[in-house]
């Protein structure tokens, strides 16, 4: 089984590597970009839709307020930007929000900061891929037909592609992210160019159509409202932001400075990307409506249900490049792909959390250890796990997820910033330096903004999506909290009980006497084994305990002992019920009854085969004993290992094992200067 388990994990996921190579695996700004900021990066490739489509409601006339939400967007990017370039010089350990808030708010804080993250990047990965699905299907009619299937495959993919390591995954995901900023900045640039230069009139594909708005000249606090909703639904462009400031330990040094850099470099390219969406989407005249069927109107007729919304920027890259075109298939292709691969910042970013959880004992402590690959391969199987469960439960559908996204991450924005401002006014508290106090009022005052600004964002998002399902992502965000102060408060309950005292007690009091129960079937190779092993212990008191359940073998086995003079005890516990496991429990229990004070050592025989279906066939009884024997205090089971010749077999192949490589794990060099090839165990 070892064998055949062991030769695919090494073909999907590579080579084991050693713990003193973690420094290899680090990533320089190159590669750290799209691996950390393809959540950012591709969200402007719906979040002007989003706007646009909340703006719909009012009809046509109220687009031209899209430009000042765009700059309401910006403005709350640069300030949360700037905030998390704070943060990643203040607290480079890789807690980011979560160490933040425990640091400056207390424990509960951090506890809510990393309940709400659990859930945004559990739910980035099933809006992404939902997302990306959906785009991929307007071009493949089988990813429609079977979206939930496809979606499933694509988590499956990306998360052996992580389980191979953050730096060779985010090789992969370098190109095609690169390749989909490159195309929106020259769709952009072109755009720009035919319009103010060459004075060309660019139209989207639904420039003619009219939209039948479901209210029609709102104003005061209604059209307010809706102000703060587009805005809301625009600030779909900032999640993913904070994966960064999670993720430092993962770049190269120093660390802090890269991070930092790698922040501003990708809060300039949202920005700039979004913003320049959002402009070719007005000059265009680019329509979209939240039930398109019936209200978008084209030559006085609703659409119908056949009709297929494009996303804003398919439609402004149909205009601008022109339908069918190089630029336009490759745009296209690339933002398909890029919505994918956004799924990538939380296969970075919660494993790590995830790990830091489990350090401070809020998780279970297997999150906390790295793989073959030197991931955190637990963590990157429990988010694919819990994606996978919520993309199945609704149905791979974006429009549905989406309306329990944004939530999370505004409750981590607002509390770290929040955080922030205590850390500021703790430090100035202490700081004489005139030069260092004004840079910390100036950080403080950025850290303040971006705090009332995200609280803000987050109370909008929570009025106006509750109802629509963020309910949903609030549930999953109390139920990580109740899990996490659960398993806190038993690790803690756990460490209190065994930690060592500083007084004598009876755990450090010799036991008075060992009673020593070698448990036997028959008189076997085995059973002889157990008894010589037995002897040698030298035991107080030493016997042999077999349960009566065949009267005919029973008997058998007690002339064979004595007709070869065993000197050892044979005690015969009768079970008229023909049980086994529960004689023997009763009868070690009663031992433990007449002498408290005494050790009891159950000895049991077992053989050790080579095959998986062998085990199935033997020490089932053993297994049982040992399993209830456990929860009896005072009884130390020992198991006495006999080898049969199919365990010799196994040995042999086990030896093969380590002398065979998977296909690419010896790196050769030319032939004549070809190296010894090393084995697994130097390996």
């Amino acid at each position: 089984m070892s064998k055949l388990t062991d030769v695919p994990k090494r073909i999907l996921i590579g080579r084991a590597l050693r713990s003193d190579r973690l420094g290899e695996t680090l990533l320089p700004k190159r590669i750290a970009l799209p691996v950390f900021a393809s959540d950012p990066l591709s969200s402007v490739a719906y979040a002007p839709g989003e706007v646009l489509l909340v703006l719909s409601i009012a009809g046509v006339s109220a687009y031209h307020f899209s430009p000042w939400i765009a700059v309401a967007v910006v403005v709350l990017m640069f300030t949360v930007v700037a905030s998390y370039r704070q943060n990643v010089h203040a607290y480079p350990s890789g807690g980011g929000d979560y160490e933040v808030a425990t640091t400056n708010l207390g424990p509960r804080a951090g506890l809510t900061v990393a309940s709400a993250l659990l859930v945004d990047y559990v739910l980035t990965v099933a809006v992404s891929i939902a997302s990306g699905i959906e785009n991929l299907g307007s071009a493949i009619p089988f990813v429609v037909e079977h979206k939930v299937l496809c979606a499933v495959a694509v988590i499956v993919l990306l998360t052996l592609m992580n389980l191979r390591g953050v730096k060779e995954s985010g090789k992969l995901f370098a190109i095609p992210t690169y390749v989909f900023v490159g195309g929106v900045f020259i769709m952009i640039a072109w755009g720009a160019f035919r319009g103010l230069v060459l004075g060309n009139t660019m139209r989207a594909p639904t420039a003619d159509y009219h939209i039948n708005a479901e209210h029609q000249g709102l104003a005061g606090f209604a059209l307010v409202f809706l102000l703060l909703r587009a805005f809301s639904s625009g600030c779909a462009a900032l999640t993913g932001v904070e994966a960064i400031s999670n993720g430092v330990p993962a770049f190269r040094k120093p660390k802090s400075k890269n991070a930092a850099t790698t922040l501003a470099l990708m809060g300039g390219l949202a920005v700039t990307m979004f913003c320049g969406i959002i402009a070719l989407a007005m000059t265009t005249k680019v329509r979209m409506a939240e039930n398109p069927a019936t209200d978008l109107i084209h030559n006085g007729h609703p659409l119908g249900s056949g009709y297929v919304q494009n996303p804003v920027i398919s439609q402004v890259a149909e205009a601008v490049f022109g339908k069918g075109s190089f630029l336009f298939v490759v745009l296209a292709a690339a933002t398909a792909l890029v919505l994918f691969l956004a799924a990538n910042t939380a296969y970075n970013g919660f494993p790590l959390l995830g790990s830091i959880l489990a350090q401070d004992r809020y998780l279970p402590r297997q999150l906390h250890t790295r793989g073959d690959r030197l991931a955190f391969s637990n963590g990157i199987v429990l988010l694919a796990g819990a994606a996978t469960l919520l993309t199945v439960i609704y149905g791979a559908d974006s429009t549905r997820l989406i309306q329990l996204y944004i939530v999370g991450v505004f409750v981590s924005f607002t509390l770290s910033q929040t955080g922030m401002v205590r850390h500021w006014n703790r430090h100035l508290a202490v700081e004489t330096d005139q030069a260092k106090r004004r840079h910390m009022i100036r950080s403080r005052a950025i850290n303040a903004f971006g705090a009332f600004f995200t609280g803000l964002v987050l109370v909008v998002v929570l009025v106006t999506k509750f109802t629509h399902g963020a309910w949903v992502a609030l549930m999953g965000m109390c139920i990580f909290y109740a899990t996490m102060t659960a398993i806190r408060k038993h690790y803690d309950r756990v460490a209190e009980e065994i930690a060592a005292p500083e007084e004598p007690d009876d755990d450090l009091v010799r036991p008075s006497r060992v009673h020593s129960v070698v448990l036997i079937s028959k008189i076997h190779r085995p059973t002889l084994r157990a008894l010589a092993y037995a002897r040698l212990m030298r035991s107080d008191t030493l016997e042999a305990l077999t349960v009566n359940v065949d009267p005919a073998e029973t008997k058998a086995l007690h002339e064979e002992w004595e007709r070869r003079g065993i000197d050892v005890p044979l005690k015969v516990l009768d079970s008229p019920y023909r049980e086994v496991t529960r004689p023997v429990i009763e009868y070690v229990k009663s031992l433990r009854k007449e002498s408290p004070r005494d050790a009891v050592s159950v000895i049991i025989p077992e053989y050790v085969v080579g095959h998986w279906y062998e085990h199935l066939l033997h020490n089932q009884s053993a297994l049982r004993l040992k399993g209830r024997l456990l929860f009896t205090p005072g009884v130390m089971v020992t198991s006495v290992p006999y080898q049969l010749a199919s365990s010799e077999a196994a040995k042999v192949r086990a030896r093969k094992r380590q002398e065979w490589n998977a296909p690419g794990a010896v790196r050769r060099g030319p032939a004549g200067e070809r190296p010894k090839q090393p084995s697994a165990a130097e390996d």
